[in-house]
């Protein structure tokens, strides 16, 4: 890596990225430590159901793997490849699993806590309220696809391709956007088709915020979930 790429670094330049990534470590260590302890310490004291008991353990077990995936994922960008001339780096599918495993262990985390924590309401099974909430599983699910792409963008280096939006350069849709063979290869290799993509479900994921919020509007919510929704939209257009 450092004859073909950063030949030029200083040895304070080093240190300053060898200690983002050892405070980064560090943190996922004391992260998994501030979880499992205190999980064995209820455990023992019998303050967990049964229930409890098996989503604790998916989540220690969520842990464990999460520190094993971003050794995996850093051991990528370590490896020898004689036959490539690009420059080093991690593998972009590795990365967007770590990125997806974190998002994944982080929201099953903040429910769980958030279910102890907070009466579950008890409203009426309406049509309006089945549509509501199958609409928000929607919504979850594409914007955890668009932080998956965004994953792709970082591994490719796939921002540094366009700079300017609406248009990507001149033109709404690159020359080169299926320039790979075979075509899905673009969707995960191709930088352009990655920037791209991640445009588009960027925009997709704030619109169906906007869809979500104004659809709420019409239906007679408990305060603490209007809150939620509102929140929602606020971090969507500051995002």
């Amino acid at each position: 890596s450092f004859n073909s790429l950063n030949h030029d670094m200083t040895l304070a330049e080093f240190k300053f990225i060898w200690y983002m990534e050892y405070s980064h470590r560090m943190w996922g260590r004391v992260v998994g430590l501030v979880y499992i302890l205190p999980a064995a310490y209820f455990w023992r004291r019998g303050w967990l159901s049964r229930p409890l008991k098996g989503r604790v353990l998916a989540l220690c077990g969520l842990v464990c793997f999460q520190g094993l995936l971003g050794w995996y994922m850093v051991k990528s960008g370590l490896e020898e490849k004689p036959d490539s001339y690009d420059i080093p780096r991690v593998s972009q599918y590795r990365l967007a699993a770590h990125l997806g495993s974190a998002l994944v262990l982080y929201s099953a985390s903040l429910w769980t806590g958030l279910s102890l924590l907070l009466p579950r309401h008890k409203l009426p099974e309406t049509k309006q309220l089945l549509r509501l909430r199958q609409y928000a599983h929607g919504t979850t699910a594409l914007i955890f696809l668009t932080a998956l792409s965004g994953a792709f963008v970082a591994g490719l280096d796939a921002g540094l391709v366009y700079n300017s939006f609406p248009k990507m350069g001149e033109r709404w849709i690159p020359d080169d956007l299926l320039a790979f063979s075979p075509v899905l290869r673009n969707i995960f290799e191709n930088p352009t088709t990655v920037q791209f993509d991640h445009r588009i479900l960027g925009i997709a994921s704030v619109t169906a915020v906007t869809a979500l919020y104004l659809f709420s509007r019409k239906i007679p919510l408990p305060r603490r979930t209007r809150m939620a929704v509102t929140s929602l939209l606020a971090v969507a257009c500051m995002q």
